[in-house]
């Protein structure tokens, strides 16, 4: 019977628990950008990109230059005291590629209520993003949503 050194079985273990552990993480830098957007909250937004070229495609609202462009628009659309949003997320499926870089895709749910017009939206889609660790910390560097279904009434 060849068994592999212990040290071999070690060095797995600990590659297996660093990927479970970054994709744990990347889930949590996702529930932090979507609390952001419901809590109309531009610097924890601002926090989930990094700082330099972000690529960011939201299909029927536009593609951003970084993320100060997302940040702007998302201060002037969405965070008014009237509007209140709901984001799900699940479905989430996260590739860890190396120690520093990830795929993901997630399947978004979104509810808008605007208080001042009445008016309802119910949309669905998918993210495709990448993410990138830096200083430690993961954070996404490219995003891409694509609309599925769309549902708004007044």
């Amino acid at each position: 019977m060849n068994k592999e050194p212990i040290m071999t079985d070690i060095a797995a273990i600990a590659d297996r628990v660093a990927r479970l552990e970054a994709a744990e993480a990347i889930r949590a830098l996702k529930l932090r950008y979507l609390r952001a957007c419901d809590d109309k909250d531009p610097d924890a937004m601002r926090a989930c990109f990094v700082p330099d070229n972000a690529h960011i495609h939201y299909d029927r609202i536009g593609s951003f230059a970084g993320r100060e462009a997302l940040v702007q628009c998302f201060a002037e659309l969405a965070c008014r005291p009237t509007l209140r949003e709901m984001h799900f997320a699940g479905q989430g499926d996260i590739r860890v590629l190396d120690d520093n870089l990830a795929q993901g895709s997630w399947d978004l749910a979104y509810l808008a209520l605007d208080d001042a017009s009445g008016s309802r939206t119910f949309l669905t889609g998918r993210y495709a993003d990448e993410y990138v660790r830096i200083d430690g910390a993961w954070l996404i560097r490219s995003t891409m949503f694509t609309t599925g279904l769309v549902s708004q009434g007044g």
